[in-house]
């Protein structure tokens, strides 16, 4: 079966890493004489728009029992960020369109969990050439009841402390300055160091697996349909990407000590297990929170608001 590439290039992702990688990418395929058509992003959305044409007009969704002389085959090049941003503009066609994804940002988190080739655009290339069908893995929808927004995420939705950290992370010069020596994660433990003594607690009610349960004190509460989160973090370490489910992780401070004694246990992934963090595995989690916090999606910031979610597990294609 012959394919035909069409590959998105995010010119800013991780302060110009994404045009470096999406340079090297087309240069790789040029020399494998694949066929390509390459967009390269000039200002933010236009992933958005460029992705909806193609589903449009170009793309298709995928067939085991059909015999395709040529496949449209969706390329993403960027971080997280921009792989969210493509798979939010596919929602609303069909589940089976899959899409393939170069890691050119700071934290992969998605290409860390699934098994994506980090650091190296040409094995993740032969990654991409050497399947012959696409692979079933877990995204999320969340519908956030007080704004009536709706989206879907890669990663994690998290409320609390780790939003504040993206936030602090993408307001700063530092973040810039990092990725230019490929250092981007060092980022995120610079902003936890400054946003851990001036993150304020929240209430937060939740609904899974038929209990509902009120958590006051709470410091992050975050969603996800993987292990990683900040670039590395295990924060759910038995979340398995090709299971449709949810990890839901709740995290308390009561004290300082009990904080850090958390925050140790979550270096060595043993977090889950103390008296004050939370774990809820489930199909359809619905999460409220009492006073304003920021909450990240996949590392883009939302204002800060109480907010009313409702999330739920979907299998999406992806080509590696």
């Amino acid at each position: 079966m012959n394919i035909h590439y069409y590959v998105i290039i995010n010119s800013n992702a991780a302060s110009g890493q994404g045009m470096i990688t999406g340079n090297e990418l087309l240069s790789l395929m040029e020399e494998k004489r694949l066929k390509v058509t390459s967009f390269f992003t000039q200002y933010a959305g236009q992933e958005v728009q460029i992705a909806k044409k193609l589903a449009t007009e170009t793309l298709m969704p995928w067939d085991e029992k059909q015999e395709y002389q040529e496949f449209p085959l969706l390329v993403v090049v960027g971080g997280d960020g921009t792989l969210n941003q493509v798979l939010n503009a596919l929602n609303d066609f069909p589940t089976n369109i899959p899409l393939a994804f170069i890691p050119g940002g700071s934290g992969n988190d998605f290409a860390r969990a699934v098994g994506i080739t980090r650091g190296n655009t040409k094995k993740a290339l032969e990654q991409i050439i050497k399947a012959v069908k696409p692979q079933a893995i877990n995204t999320l929808q969340y519908t956030e009841k007080n704004t009536g927004k709706k989206g879907a995420l890669v990663n994690s939705l998290g409320i609390g402390i780790d939003a504040s950290v993206v936030y602090a992370t993408n307001d700063s010069t530092t973040k810039a300055a990092l990725n230019k020596y490929h250092l981007g994660s060092l980022a995120y433990i610079f902003s936890v160091i400054k946003v851990l003594f001036t993150q304020k607690t929240f209430e937060v009610t939740i609904e899974a697996n038929g209990q509902s349960k009120t958590y006051d004190k709470m410091f992050l509460a975050t969603t996800t349909n993987h292990r990683y989160f900040g670039g590395g973090v295990a924060i759910a370490p038995k979340a398995n990407p090709r299971v449709e489910d949810m990890h839901l992780v709740l995290a308390q401070k009561k004290s300082w000590l009990r904080l850090f004694s958390i925050i140790l246990a979550l270096t060595k992934e043993k977090h889950i297990a103390k008296e004050d963090v939370h774990h809820y595995v489930a199909d359809k989690i619905v999460l409220k929170t009492k006073g304003e916090q920021y909450a990240q999606v996949d590392g883009e910031v939302l204002d800060k608001q109480e907010f009313d979610l409702e999330f739920q597990a979907k299998m999406r294609l992806f080509w590696f």
